[in-house]
């Protein structure tokens, strides 16, 4: 097949569609985003009726994939790190439960935390777990990898995490494709109770899967993705693991690293590898995106003596992402890195969008409560967290999906009134309904304000499951109708706007404020494509 200049994203995608998937599960969340909108844009997609719709938070999606495994069938389930914690309930227990028809949990990583809350490592979900991962150093590697994760999975009757970084997610390589393989049929699971995790099944189950350990580590040995390099110079020997591999040999120019070289990208770890570098050399550098995960179990049962460098020891440093730059100092290299860039414009941080809804928000909830003390409003994740931002600093957190509503709801319930929550319409179905159903069961003195943009914003403009829903689950749950209010943020409905938010941060009770306009960019998507049909003649 002809090669294709593909994102690592993509790359996945279509490593997947070409495994015979039947379905991508995931929730937009960057830098994983792209996994699931390649195959909603995909010919063959569409062709074949893949699913491929957003689910609403990451736990329902890896479920959602986990139920399509139990038929038999392929699946994907894609997301980003902070996302994993919120499937972590299903992503251990399916280490159990095992897997029926393939399946291939993405976790994609953010070191530096370019988009994220954190830079956390999903390898220590999986070693957790006892889940077999594996973590491409490059974009064809992303694809072949994708494609025999599937048959790992179904040949060991496992889910497999396929890790990645933002910096493989979003560059971009030439990938040569492979055959198509067939969607597989429904097939039940031959074990009726495989899935049943009653505690006298899960002991039995656990014990099954700790002995496919022994296999799964032999399969990390064979593979060929994990690769031995031989040199002479034994007086340091490098441990690579995934993208960190290309930034060492970045370093050499004819790819020929004078030491002995353990290149990583399938774990368990293989033993004998690591035994074999051990025994030949005095000293270890273990080189690794994320955490030193590699390099604590390497001090944990094999350093027999030797001196092992990296993350821990401040050879590398202990957080942020790696480059060929910082390996090069690592291995006593020239330091190339150049002068800083002369700041010739200031540096501008992020900000709303010119006409954005959150704006004219923010306008109106700043002026109702500055007649109190500050630090009164929780937000969450979203583009409206840059409310905490000059001019606006309407903000004083962001935690974690959902939690505005929470976190206000501890504060009111230590006394802090009025205590308000802001949360976007696609974070409030991804984790803040249950949030808000703890308020009305409590009856709390809380406000909240979901932002409704008519779309996923942050994460550029996917279907939000809230769209047409919102005031109906709040209504649901038990939210007085006279306290549910939806507003029109625009200017011209500033003094109407701030008298409603004004009236219910004096309620003692649970109220719902709904400023509902679409997402400027969306529209502008919208108008552009709508004149380009119209020159068309559409």
């Amino acid at each position: 097949m002809q090669k294709q200049l593909l994102l690592g994203d993509e790359a996945i995608a279509q490593g997947a569609l070409d495994a015979g998937i039947s379905g991508v599960y995931a929730y937009p969340g960057t830098p994983s985003t792209e996994i699931t909108e390649y195959v909603q844009h995909s010919k063959e997609a569409r062709e074949k009726n893949l699913h491929c719709t957003w689910s609403a938070n990451e736990k329902t999606a890896l479920e959602g994939a986990l139920g399509m495994s139990y038929s038999g069938k392929r699946a994907l389930a894609a997301m980003k790190h902070v996302g994993l914690n919120v499937a972590a309930d299903p992503f251990i227990n399916s280490a159990i439960t095992g897997a029926n028809g393939g399946l291939v949990v993405v976790a994609a990583d953010d070191p530096s935390m370019h988009s994220s809350q954190d830079e956390q490592d999903s390898r220590f979900f999986s070693k957790f777990a006892f889940i077999p991962t594996l973590e491409p150093g490059n974009q064809q590697e992303a694809y072949d990898m994708t494609r025999y994760g599937f048959d790992l999975s179904e040949k060991y009757r496992v889910p497999v995490m396929l890790r990645i970084t933002t910096r493989l997610a979003h560059s971009r390589a030439g990938v040569q494709r492979r055959e198509v393989n067939a969607e597989n049929q429904i097939s039940l699971p031959e074990n009726p109770r495989q899935f049943v995790l009653l505690p006298a099944n899960a002991r039995k189950q656990y014990k099954d899967l700790l002995k496919k350990q022994a296999g799964l580590e032999q399969e990390s040995i064979e593979s060929g993705y994990n690769t031995y390099t031989d040199a002479a110079d034994k007086k340091l020997g490098i441990v690579a693991c995934g993208l960190a591999y290309n930034y060492l040999m970045e370093n050499f120019a004819d790819r020929k690293v004078p030491h002995p070289v353990l290149k990583i990208s399938q774990y368990p770890l293989p033993r004998p590898m690591i035994e074999k570098l051990f025994n030949e050399c005095e000293t270890i550098l273990v080189l690794e995106e994320g955490q030193p995960l590699v390099e604590e179990q390497l001090k944990g049962y094999l350093s027999k003596g030797l001196h092992i460098k990296g993350r821990l020891d401040g050879t590398l440093p202990r957080d942020g992402e790696l480059n060929p730059n910082i390996v090069a100092v690592a291995l006593g290299l020239p330091n190339t890195e150049g002068a800083p860039v002369p700041e010739i414009v200031a540096s501008r941080p992020p900000s709303l969008c010119r006409g954005c809804p959150h704006i004219d928000t923010y306008n109106a909830l700043n002026q109702a409560i500055a007649k109190y003390s500050p630090g009164r409003v929780f937000s969450d994740i979203g583009c409206y967290t840059l409310g905490a931002l000059p001019p606006y600093n309407a903000i004083n957190s962001c935690v974690d999906m959902g939690a505005s509503i929470t976190m206000a709801k501890g504060a009111a319930d230590a006394g802090l009134f009025p205590s308000v929550a802001v949360i976007g319409d696609s974070t409030f179905t991804h984790s803040g309904i249950t949030s808000l159903l703890d308020a009305v069961v409590d009856k709390s003195p809380i406000t909240v304000l979901i932002l409704d943009n008519l779309t996923t914003g942050m994460t550029g403009g996917q279907a939000s499951h809230a769209e047409g829903r919102i005031e109906a689950i709040c209504r649901g749950l038990g939210v007085e109708e006279d306290h549910i209010h939806v507003l029109k943020p625009l200017p011209k409905q500033h003094e109407a706007n701030l008298e409603v938010i004004a009236r219910e941060l004096e309620y003692r009770g649970v109220s719902v404020i709904i400023p509902r306009r679409e997402c400027i960019q969306t529209l502008n998507r919208k108008m552009r494509a709508k004149f380009k049909n119209k020159e068309k003649g559409n």
